[in-house]
């Protein structure tokens, strides 16, 4: 316990040399009690933990079950579900697929406000639909055509990415890929050259942007036009969905793609860097609006 404590307070406080600051104030006066694993400020006279006002504020689990959630977590590289996480950590589901989605909500803020390529940069924009589907009938006889748009659920959701050619990548959740124009002119900068498949809905684009089409019904790759590393992405999320999760919730499939473009820009990067990165952006992390108080609404 004492460890944890030492090493989330020196990554929280990295710039400070692991000394604490208070969250509310920012005064460096800060008294340490010695009973107690809590600070107070001199400045406001405030009293705070290591963990006041990041992500797990209000925790009840102990710090050395979070730093090992976050080793657990970086350690799938297709991610894991919240049932496994549960087993491991000898907690609730219900504990840890908040705690699961914490993290991933963490990952994500570093997409947030970013955008991709550039002058002479490529980018690859694609699309790819998650639920929405219904079971069949057991019946040859009363079974129905699924791809039918009456027979759908009305779930159905498109993550598009955009990714820039050996950078990072920027997925978003829409009802469609049509939905996405507006997106993808604010996140992709002027003069980047844009990578699209065949589908008529990206002509727009070419008003915007230097434009690489590719026909998937003729070949993958044509004179260097292809969507292959946005098809990365898709690979990545498509095998965690079937073998990890086995459904995404439409309510946080974008949380599942922003985890997936995280694992998807740090796939090179240690197990030990990683972990560090996440401890760090889930200490940096605010006291997240949706998933505080989760289960008691």
């Amino acid at each position: 316990d004492d460890e944890a404590f030492q090493t989330f307070k020196a990554i929280r406080w990295a710039e400070n040399g692991g000394e604490p600051v208070c969250p509310k104030c920012g005064s460096f006066a800060v008294y340490t009690y010695a009973a107690r694993r809590i600070f107070k400020c001199k400045g406001c006279a405030s009293q705070f933990s290591v963990t006041s006002g990041t992500i797990f504020a209000n925790r009840k689990l102990a710090i050395r079950d979070y730093l090992a959630a976050i080793a657990i977590f970086v350690n799938g590289a297709k991610g894991i579900s919240a049932l496994q996480l549960s087993r491991d950590l000898n907690v609730q589901y219900k504990t840890a697929f908040v705690l699961a989605h914490k993290l991933r909500e963490a990952m994500a803020a570093e997409q947030q406000g970013a955008t991709v390529g550039g002058a002479d940069v490529i980018v690859e924009v694609d699309g790819s639909f998650y639920g929405g589907t219904i079971r069949q009938e057991n019946k040859v006889v009363e079974r129905i055509d699924r791809r039918l748009k009456r027979h759908q659920s009305g779930l159905r959701r498109a993550v598009v990415v955009m990714r820039e050619r050996g950078g990072r990548a920027l997925p978003f959740v829409f009802k469609s890929e049509g939905d996405a124009l507006d997106t993808i002119v604010s996140r992709v900068k002027p003069g980047s050259t844009v990578h699209v498949d065949e589908a008529s809905v990206w002509d727009v684009l070419h008003a915007r942007f230097d434009m690489r089409r590719i026909n998937h019904s003729v070949a993958f790759s044509d004179d260097g036009a292809c969507t292959n590393q946005a098809e990365s992405f898709f690979s990545r999320i498509r095998r965690s969905e079937l073998g990890v999760h086995h459904h995404f919730s439409p309510l946080y499939l974008h949380q599942y793609a922003g985890e997936m473009a995280w694992r998807e820009d740090h796939r090179r990067t240690s197990n030990g860097d990683q972990f560090k990165a996440v401890a760090k952006a889930a200490a940096a992390h605010p006291v997240s609006r949706q998933w505080a108080g989760y289960w008691q609404r």
